[in-house]
């Protein structure tokens, strides 16, 4: 009876190990880009949303995804998509449009805002207007970013980032 019973605590505790690793390794393959909706002051009382992400390159290098609206006065808010990739590593290719593509193979094009000047080498703006409702809600797209002396970097963004994306632009402000 003793041996029966120590069996069954053994048997318990390796199915409690099993579930226990199976949580660890499920939660390692959730996608690691999670956007983030946030507030900021355009001027007091004035609150205003933009998304924001973090989004690493096959490199393994992060590149800060912003999404926001320009020109509130305007009957038609420019959406407009910063990058901003690690300084020193990355120099964006101005004035060259960022190429879109979305899960489907349609390719988009969203022009370049820092045409003529940009605060900085690493730092790349691209006008959405027009883009944005062109995109699917429910998949992801790949950022094809012009950068210098090399073919272009790929940003794989989530479909959980586009969602918040079309959310923003519809039912925020």
């Amino acid at each position: 009876m003793c041996h029966l019973k120590r069996k069954f605590w053994q048997y318990l505790w390796h199915c409690a190990l099993v579930i226990v690793l199976a949580l660890t390794f499920e939660g390692w393959s959730v996608e690691s880009a999670q956007a983030l909706l946030r507030q900021h002051h355009d001027s007091p009382g004035v609150l205003r949303y933009h998304s924001q992400v973090s989004i690493l390159d096959k490199k393994g290098y992060s590149w800060q995804v912003l999404l926001f609206k320009q020109n509130y006065q305007s009957v038609t808010p420019d959406l407009r998509l910063r990058l901003v990739g690690f300084p020193g590593v990355f120099e964006i290719a101005h004035p060259q449009a960022l190429e879109i593509k979305t899960t489907e193979g349609k390719l988009l094009s969203a022009s370049d805002v820092y045409a003529v000047t940009a605060p900085a080498l690493n730092v790349g703006e691209y006008n959405l207007t027009n883009v944005l409702a062109k995109l699917p809600t429910t998949n992801g797209l790949k950022l094809y970013v012009p950068i210098a002396a090399e073919k272009p970097l790929v940003l794989n963004v989530p479909n959980t980032v586009v969602t918040e994306w079309q959310w923003l632009v519809t039912q925020i402000d």
